[in-house]
């Protein structure tokens, strides 16, 4: 029986892929800041992001989600030291930190895979993306260096989002107008949902991308790619 971890565990999109991996007999532990309010296998509460403040986890794990992140959509003038470091921390550190701590977990599987979250600002710039676009250009660097690094016995890829509907993104969303306004953005005409990326997490995460690793898959309504 494959055994994922998911940290970040509240995320919608890990609630959603959580649910998809127990129907089809698969074990997920999820840790998260708070108390999990979605029935994982098992769930650890973590009370920082540096590696000691993550829990201790006996036995292989075949797979890694890094989930949390920050949407901090602010002018480049605007934008204070302090939260740049904070988001620095929260997108970038607490990655590092967690596959730090997992890596002897990561190590007994046979095939264990790793996935982290970028976001099409990183490939196309934006205004107001100074922040994310910092931290999630981190996470694609960190991406291919540790395939580079891990392989053969780890893979390691990530995926670029556009805006997904989630909590995380609930104030650009919150209505109509807004939802389609963001939608005619994309060359889709539509805003991703959390299924969407669940199903390219499962294929991450499993033999279905057996000869993948070091790459950033950009799942973003086209944006990235095309000019509508």
């Amino acid at each position: 029986m494959k055994r994922f971890l998911f940290i970040g565990a509240n995320s919608d999109i890990a609630i959603y892929t959580a649910n998809q991996f127990k129907q089809q007999g698969m074990e997920v532990i999820g840790l998260s800041r708070s108390e999990c309010s979605a029935d994982f296998s098992q769930s650890y509460v973590f009370s920082g992001l540096t590696e000691s403040d993550f829990p201790k986890i006996e036995g292989a794990i075949d797979g890694l989600v890094y989930f949390p992140g920050s949407v901090n959509l602010k002018s480049f003038r605007s934008l204070k030291e302090e939260e740049l470091i904070t988001e620095y921390q929260i997108n970038v550190l607490g990655a590092l930190n967690a596959v730090k701590m997992y890596l002897p977990n990561l190590k007994l599987s046979e095939k264990a895979s790793v996935v982290f979250f970028s976001s099409v600002a990183v490939q196309l710039g934006m205004p107001f993306h100074a922040s994310v676009g910092m931290n999630k250009g981190a996470i694609e660097g960190l991406t291919r260096s540790l395939a580079a690094e891990l392989s053969p016995e780890i893979r390691v890829n990530a995926i670029a989002l556009s805006l997904t509907e989630t909590k995380m993104t609930q104030r650009m969303t919150n209505t109509e107008e807004k939802k389609q306004g963001i939608a005619q953005r994309h060359p889709l005409g539509t805003i991703g949902s959390t299924e969407d990326v669940s199903n390219l997490l499962e294929f991450l995460l499993t033999e279905k991308s057996a000869w993948m690793t070091g790459q950033i898959l950009h799942l973003d309504g086209g944006m990235s790619a095309l000019k509508k």
